[in-house]
């Protein structure tokens, strides 16, 4: 049976597993009609867990004022056909972000979860973007409208090591 599960395991993921250098593009200030970014470096490795029905990717980020590690976790429900992703960020190593649900098509994953920021509500929206298999990228908006507007407040291009 356990065999039969890793045959049929998703392959959605397929394209991050492995080493990456990361560049970062992060608003400087969120929800706040803000155009000014920076940008930083980091390192991922990511790779396959639950037989294929998941994946963690550790990551270390070089933000200006300090490096951290944090782990995305994935997992793959094989009855909704959907994606869960939760962030667990070592600044607050004793909480996981809320995870964002979604699918892939064509290459694209589209991520959602209701969530806070800075005490007000917002939805929450990752795109994995994997028609560049070579050069991934992964961007992260939020929504203080119910999903009517959005505003992309961070990026990620993935080259491999």
């Amino acid at each position: 049976m356990l065999l039969e599960l890793e045959l049929d395991a998703p392959q959605d993921f397929d394209f991050i597993i492995g080493e990456w250098n990361v560049r970062h593009s992060r608003l400087k200030e969120i929800l706040s009609d803000s155009d000014e970014w920076y940008e930083f470096t980091g390192e991922s490795a990511t790779v396959k867990t639950l037989g294929g029905f998941g994946n963690i990717e550790d990551n270390h980020l070089h933000f200006p004022e300090a490096s951290i590690r944090a782990k995305a976790i994935r997992s793959y429900n094989a009855q909704t056909r959907e994606w869960s992703i939760w962030w667990l960020d070592g600044r607050n190593p004793a909480s996981m972000d809320t995870p964002v649900v979604g699918t892939f098509n064509e290459k694209v994953g589209q991520f959602f979860a209701d969530d806070t920021f800075n005490d007000q509500p917002i939805k929450v929206r990752f795109i994995w973007n994997a028609t560049n298999p070579e050069i991934p990228t992964w961007e992260q908006a939020f929504s203080k409208d119910d999903g009517k507007t959005w505003e992309t407040n961070w990026k990620m291009m993935f080259t491999r090591k």
